[in-house]
């Protein structure tokens, strides 16, 4: 006896491919035979024609030729008709799919169905960027769009920026968006003979080739490619840009590279047939996507590197998704023409060869289709089950967007964090939502004012709090409030002092419990009287639970015990970064490397360092010490004029030649495998000194103040050295000691990388998953 269909999924598209091409009738296309190959009793609906070949599902065409409303009328019938034996609806054109699902006086059964939609671009603004000068025109369809989204019961994006841009732009709760990328057709794209395809398009074998397979619209980018082109290799007699497609802009890209002077050096195919698609592929060298705007994921870029042709793509959409695991240095900042022809340039030169065919392929068949059919059967699964058990729904907030060290913790700990179902609004764009994103971790931008968020903490006072910043952090605690009231999570995590205020009042008004983590020892010495007196009082009314990052932070707050857990940051551990040979295995000043890490600031020491270096290995006559100090780090928040003193310190010193500032380190492995001493200088206790364990992390002999967090992570003598604050005098001495002592140095590396195995984001997260748990016991459906 056969076994039951996995499903019977109805799928409603816009056309299906190659009949009508285009990026979202091939995927329904492809989709739908994925699901019917993996078992699935697949019908698709669209507009017509349909040349159906073997492989495909049953697939029932609407006549195109007729009016937008008389075309949807037909189309609800058909779908109604199409529908009568299927388990779940999947949309893939909100178009089409809205009588069907929406209007109760049109649909069918269908509309009762669980709905699944496939979002692959904002339709409205994909109209209006291409050209649509009607407003009310965008505006039915965007709001056309959002109640097609909004009923349904889980959406698929191809990839984490579009989620990003359901949520802000539609207001779709983020807990049903699945991400799933497309897949490529392995078999039809795969490589081949490089010759018979430039004979084939009749390109010249030496030459080197670039292909763009592109529909010929503003936000494909391709003027920025003709300017790139010129710039690069558009005197170079052996290079040829061909570019793959058609559209409106044809005659003025044309004209676009007659006026740069390169029309010989590029060559306009017009559409492409499948068989001739593959074949540009194939005979060309490297593929270019430049896109500017509202890219999904770039299916061009997979059949691509199927074909074994690397990709040059820009930084938009999901591209980057498609290309970060094999070449990060492939993909550019959209719109610039000078990154691009830089990129193109080093690529025919070899001076940064793009990866081979072997590599490129590889890469694409880790999106195939059947994984693809697998993931979506998942998804219509859980839509068809909306009772089965699911995860904690947590909002993380935090009110910026670089990669600060509450920022890199909250980016460890979340993709180690079990059963969390993880959404986090931060109130400005920045590279931690590029960084959560690669994780795939749900983000999105809740702009505060820029006068207001970064606001200065001395500004924080009670008589001088400027109305504007108070104007601004009541209008978007009310935003935030409305937010969290639609979405519904089950707690509310915030991740910075700011985002404890705005967040908690958010909290409250929504009726969510809100869970503070503090990262900053709020005491006079740390932040202003008035700011810390705030800050005590509200601690006692807004959180429903406080994590500190160590018990001298916890310590300043002033709460009962049974309110605070102390959670440390978490910290990558990997392998210990490579050593440079040398200083590390002798005793003595010469060639030793001794650095600072961390923000240049004054609380954090850089001053005290250079001191106490110069005191340890200066030479009086200036004439260089044999020892070298690293600055690494830069300032932030308007300290340029403390890092000007510290180089003049350096000059003074005498040590200015010995002194080494390397600025931000976004990579720290090979920075710290260049040290051989890692000094941490904090004159003020610090709340937790990530800096510390990350050195303990790399085998490194960490010399730290003895306050605050690090005096809680290190054991003086057995897994790093302590010094009293501030005391130049001692902390000469431990470097004395250290660079005299290389079994020293190397048995307290040895033990402060066992010590910093407690500090992963595996043993971490299971500690912050505790404190969620005794707060949702009993309270959570």
């Amino acid at each position: 006896m056969s076994a039951a269909p996995a499903s019977r999924p109805l799928l409603l598209g816009m056309g299906w491919f190659p009949d009508q091409p285009g990026g979202l009738n091939r995927y329904l296309r492809d989709l739908a035979r994925a699901l019917a190959g993996g078992g699935s009793d697949v019908r698709a609906v669209v507009v017509g024609p349909v040349s159906r070949q073997p492989e495909d599902p049953e697939v029932l065409a609407v006549p195109g030729a007729r009016s937008v409303p008389r075309r949807m009328l037909a189309y609800a019938r058909v779908a109604a008709r199409a529908g009568r034996t299927a388990t779940v609806v999947d949309a893939h054109f909100a178009l089409y799919a809205f009588l069907p699902i929406v209007v109760p006086a049109v649909a069918s059964r269908i509309r009762r169905l669980p709905l699944v939609v496939h979002f692959q671009g904002p339709w409205a603004d994909e109209s209006a960027s291409a050209g649509e000068q009607r407003r009310w025109v965008v505006w039915a369809k965007r709001r056309l769009e959002r109640a097609v989204y909004r009923r349904a019961r889980h959406i698929v994006v191809l990839s984490g920026a579009f989620r990003r841009l359901l949520v802000e732009r539609y207001g779709v709760v983020p807990w049903g968006i699945t991400v799933i990328p497309p897949g490529v057709d392995l078999h039809r794209f795969r490589p081949g003979d490089r010759a018979a395809a430039r004979t084939r398009l009749r390109l010249p074998d030496d030459h080197w080739v670039c292909v763009a397979v592109r529909r010929q619209v503003p936000r494909m980018g391709l003027d920025t490619l003709l300017r790139a082109w010129s710039t690069s290799l558009g005197e170079d007699p052996r290079a040829v840009l061909v570019l793959a497609g058609d559209g409106p802009l044809r005659s003025d890209l044309e004209a676009l590279a007659a006026r740069l002077g390169i029309a010989s050096r590029v060559r306009f195919l017009g559409w492409v047939s499948e068989d001739d698609l593959v074949a540009c592929y194939r005979s060309a060298d490297a593929c270019v996507v430049p896109s500017v705007a509202l890219e999904g994921f770039g299916l061009v870029a997979l059949e691509s590197l199927a074909c074994g042709t690397p990709v040059i793509a820009t930084d938009v959409g999901g591209l980057p998704d498609a290309l970060v695991g094999l070449d990060p240095s492939a993909i550019v900042p959209a719109g610039d023409s000078g990154a691009l022809a830089r990129r193109l340039l080093a690529a025919r030169t070899g001076a940064r060869a793009l990866p081979d065919p072997a590599a490129c392929r590889a890469h694409a068949e880790e999106f195939s289709w059947r994984q693809v059919a697998a993931r979506n059967q998942e998804v219509y699964r859980a839509a068809s089950a909306p009772g089965r058990p699911r995860g904690v729904r947590v909002v993380y907030l935090d009110h910026y967007g670089g990669l600060s060290g509450g920022e890199l913790a909250l980016a460890r700990l979340l993709p180690a964090l079990s059963g969390v179902d993880a959404h986090v609004i931060v109130a400005e764009p920045g590279p931690l939502l590029d960084r959560l994103g690669r994780a795939g971790i749900s983000t999105e931008v809740l702009a505060l004012a820029d006068r207001t968020r970064t606001l200065a903490r001395s500004a924080v006072h009670p008589r001088a709090l400027p109305l504007r910043a108070v104007w601004d952090s009541g209008a978007y605690v009310a935003r935030l409030a409305w937010r969290l009231r639609r979405f519904r999570p089950d707690l509310v995590h915030t991740n910075s002092l700011k985002a404890a205020v705005y967040g908690g009042l958010a909290g409250r008004l929504a009726g969510v419990p809100v869970v503070w983590h503090v990262r900053d020892r709020i005491a006079a010495d740390y932040l202003p009287k008035p700011a810390v007196a705030a800050v005590r009082a509200l601690a006692h009314w807004l959180p429903a639970r406080v994590i500190c990052n160590s018990e001298a932070t916890a310590a300043t707050l002033g709460l009962p015990g049974d309110r605070v857990t102390v959670v440390p940051s978490p910290i990558a551990v990997g392998p210990v970064p490579e050593r440079r040979a040398g200083a590390g295995r002798r005793g003595g000043a010469e060639g030793l490397r001794v650095g600072i890490l961390g923000r240049i600031a004054p609380w954090k020491g850089q001053h005290v360092f250079l001191e106490a270096f110069a005191r340890a290995f200066g030479s009086p006559r200036g004439t260089g010490c044999g020892a070298t100090a690293v600055i690494l780090g830069s300032c932030l928040f308007g300290e340029d004029d403390y890092e000007a003193r510290i180089r003049a310190l350096a000059l003074e010193l005498g040590i200015a030649g010995d002194t080494e500032w390397a600025g931000y380190v976004d990579d720290l492995a090979p920075a710290l495998g260049a040290l051989d001493i890692l000094v941490h200088a904090s004159v003020i206790p610090e709340p937790f000194g990530q800096v510390v364990v990350e050195g303990m992390a790399a085998g490194l002999p960490v010399v730290a103040a003895a306050a605050g967090g690090p005096k809680e992570v290190i054991e003086d003598g057995v897994t790093g050295l302590l010094f009293p604050p501030g005391d130049v005098d001692a902390l000469s001495g431990v470097l004395l000691r250290l660079a005299g002592d290389p079994e020293l140095r190397s048995r307290l590396g040895r033990s402060g990388r066992v010590r910093a195995q407690e500090f992963t984001p595996a043993a971490i997260a299971p500690r912050i998953s505790v404190v969620y748990d005794g707060l949702l016991a009993g309270g959570r459906a």
